[in-house]
């Protein structure tokens, strides 16, 4: 299924429309979409699409080879032994294409895995064989570090030579209606905290009546297919998994103050600071600081979160309950799982309220407060007010009780600043008593939809 994308596609069809050679970085976690959106942008243009696997070097060449020549529809070129991918880039070019020829490599990165000189190849390629050309070339890839070392970075060979670069990211929880057309909010909520916006993992659940048996089968089983997912992803992006593993463990179980972690793991913090590091790279992981911090690269108050919730829901679920699971007692993690689902998806339930803030009111900047004593779920900044905010993911109705807390709590921001709205966000609504107060003070606002 094809959702959104559009600013992506149109970045895509932008290039396409160039009269001259583009060259195109497209990199993203695997099943985020990449070979989906390629083919959407393809459509029915001319294009040669390249699956890179993890073979000799001679045998790709020959695959290769062996797709251009039935795409020229050149017997001759199909029989002939070529020594390099440049001859075969020689012989593309020399075609010259009138109409825009889109040249797709899927799975780059597994080309430098068998050959350390591939990107100063492609350097070669893109500034003396394509360059006056009028081809696209698009080299796309899923080990996220691999790719933006080989293709970005400042010491590739190939720094500064891309027309456009696309990271793709997972989906915004805005667009899972999508996937699933008769799911209610809170629904579709359950299911972006256990899946994120992963469109692969979304398809899998897309017949599943009960987000609970959907886990079981999909999830919990040890021969499904996202079993052990995210240890293939991390194998392929790190050299000591043994270490992120339990960096990730460690914080999808609670503890999220870099001590601690550190504490856990039996090292110093200074130990820790280059696997954190790596994580917040490939985009895992998160540092989050109070919202009213000054200097927040510099702030000593930072908290780390797992920012992809699929990898927060396997950690915390499926990696410490290993031993349970493959004995096939998935009866019983699938217990531990409904008895605190609620508290687990309040995290991403608080998370989507300050997307909802920020892109419903006049804001600066939207997220989490805490001192020593107090937290708040939300405080939105501008120039001249804040707004504060409290999200309740339970199957209780929030009352005015919940209200009083929020201000007194708001009362302990340091800022100079005058509280324009009390917002309050609530899975199961809202009392009798808090709806009547809201109908009478324009500052208390009530949030049940966030789409």
């Amino acid at each position: 299924m094809f959702v959104n994308r559009s600013n992506e596609l149109q970045t895509l069809e932008q290039e396409y429309k160039k009269n001259s050679f583009r060259f195109t970085v497209l990199y993203g976690r695997r099943r985020v979409g990449k070979t989906t959106l390629l083919k959407k942008y393809i459509g029915k243009k001319p294009a040669i699409y390249f699956l890179v696997t993890l073979e000799s070097e001679k045998i790709i060449l020959k695959r290769f080879q062996s797709i251009v020549a039935d795409f020229f529809e050149d017997d001759f070129l199909r029989d002939i032994e070529l020594s390099d991918i440049q001859q075969l880039f020689s012989y593309i070019a020399a075609k010259k294409p009138q109409k825009k020829l889109v040249i797709i490599i899927d799975e780059f990165q597994y080309l430098t895995k068998i050959n350390k000189a591939t990107p100063s190849q492609f350097q070669y390629i893109v500034d003396e064989i394509l360059r006056n050309t009028n081809i696209h070339l698009i080299l796309c890839g899923s080990i996220i570090s691999m790719m933006y070392e080989q293709t970005l970075s400042y010491n590739s060979p190939l720094y500064g030579r891309r027309t456009s670069a696309i990271k793709l990211e997972a989906l915004k929880f805005e667009y899972l209606h999508h996937f699933f057309k008769n799911k209610t909010q809170n629904e579709l909520i359950e299911l972006y905290a256990v899946l994120y916006g992963v469109p692969k993992y979304l398809e899998m659940f897309d017949d599943a009546d009960n987000i609970f048996d959907a886990i079981r089968k999909n999830i919990l089983s040890n021969n499904s297919y996202l079993y052990d997912e995210p240890r293939y992803i991390l194998q392929n992006e790190v050299n000591e998994p043994i270490t992120y593993f339990t960096i990730l463990e460690t914080i999808a179980s609670g503890e999220h103050k870099l001590g601690h972690i550190a504490s856990k793991l039996g090292k110093n913090v200074q130990n820790i600071t280059s696997f954190i590091s790596k994580l917040i790279e490939l985009d895992i992981i998160y540092k989050d600081v109070p919202i009213t911090e000054k200097n927040p690269q510099k702030s000593k108050k930072g908290l780390y979160f797992i920012k992809d919730n699929f990898f927060r829901f396997w950690f915390l679920y499926v990696l410490s309950n290993k031993s349970q699971l493959e004995i096939g007692n998935s009866a019983y993690v699938l217990k531990k799982i409904k008895e605190n689902f609620n508290g687990y998806v309040a995290k991403t339930y608080e998370d989507l309220a300050i997307e909802y803030t920020l892109k419903n009111n006049n804001l600066l900047k939207c997220g989490r407060w805490w001192s020593k004593s107090d937290e708040i779920d939300l405080v939105g900044i501008s120039e001249e007010y804040m707004v504060v905010g409290e999200c309740k993911y339970s199957n209780k109705k929030v009352g005015v009780d919940i209200l009083q807390a929020l201000k007194e709590k708001a009362k302990k921001i340091e800022l100079a600043l005058p509280i324009k709205k009390y917002l309050l966000f609530s899975k199961s609504g809202f009392t009798q008593d808090l709806v009547k107060m809201a109908d009478l003070d324009e500052t208390i606002v009530l949030v049940e939809r966030l789409m």
